[in-house]
């Protein structure tokens, strides 16, 4: 379920909605878990390699991810904006811990996402939203394969909540 306090806008997001067969419990945790989260937030073959979780707001959400060669990419650090178990995770590049603004190269993606888990019969409906500063953002973020690349993490997701 989108926040009711938010309109995606079609010219500055990208979303991605699917009905996954789990629970929204197990879909938080595969979230909220950095050992559950390492399994499948990149698409293989890339890897997730450090990840930390601060769960609260203003918190700081980490990961890196490493090439399939064996590269390190530079860390991914955030802020989480809003908190609710089992049915909202939000969380910004633009700010980092304690919601203090950070510096950024000009060239780095910069996006707010909002990850929605609603019970459906039989799993959850699955809504992720990329949220951008303008269309250039977004259409860089959509030409990098944000629909491909999230929806294999979503069905990496997938497989390692069914183990839970």
């Amino acid at each position: 379920m989108t926040p009711s306090y938010y309109t995606p806008n079609p010219e500055l997001d990208l979303i991605l909605e699917r009905v996954v067969p789990v629970s929204p419990e197990r879909v938080w945790r595969a979230w909220t878990e950095p050992e559950q989260l390492k399994q499948w937030f990149c698409p293989r073959p890339w890897r997730t390699t450090e990840c930390e979780i601060d769960l609260r707001p203003g918190g700081r959400f980490y990961t890196v991810m490493q090439s399939p060669e064996g590269e390190d990419m530079a860390p991914n650090v955030g802020c989480y904006l809003e908190v609710v178990p089992n049915e909202r995770l939000a969380w910004t590049a633009a700010l980092g811990p304690g919601f203090r603004p950070v510096a950024h190269a000009g060239d780095e993606l910069i996006f707010t996402a909002i990850i929605s888990i609603e019970p459906v019969e039989g799993g959850s409906k699955y809504t992720a939203i990329a949220m951008h500063r303008d269309p250039d953002t977004t259409a860089k973020h959509a030409a990098m394969g944000f629909h491909e690349g999230w929806g294999a993490a979503l069905d990496q997701l997938v497989e390692v909540a069914r183990t839970m």
